[in-house]
């Protein structure tokens, strides 16, 4: 069996939202197809996950359980978004240097000292012969 994603994130939002009619509203949905996509993930489960309550729905034991973790893997999809958005934050600095033969390597390193500390730097050395 497969989790349907999609389904699951319907039922945590009927959930959190304490009834279809406020969460399809929510979904910018019709009811009856915020309920449909409910059903479907309760037929593929096993379970019943709300219960009619009033006018609006409560959890059912196996509810409270699968809301848990439903609270759990949109948490760490939120996660997933904002660490991704740090990576295109955190560019690489490329730094490319070329020295004629004579110059002292220590004199270099200590000229680089402060460069050499920045975070997400890339020093590239190259040796050679300059014509």
């Amino acid at each position: 069996m497969n989790l349907n994603y999609r389904h699951l994130y319907y039922f945590w939002v009927v959930a959190r939202e304490g009834g279809f009619s406020k969460a399809a509203n929510r979904l910018d949905m019709a009811v009856q197809t915020v309920s449909a996509q409910v059903r479907e993930l309760e037929a593929s489960l096993g379970q019943q996950l709300l219960k009619p309550s009033g006018r609006g729905v409560v959890l059912s034991e196996a509810g409270q359980t699968a809301f848990r973790r439903a609270e759990e893997i949109f948490q760490l999809g939120s996660t997933l978004i904002e660490e991704l958005a740090l990576v295109g934050a955190q560019a690489v600095l490329r730094f490319s240097l070329g020295l004629p033969d004579g110059v002292s390597k220590l004199a270099v390193h200590r000229l680089l000292e402060p460069v050499l500390r920045l975070p997400n730097l890339r020093l590239l050395c190259h040796e050679g012969e300059f014509d």
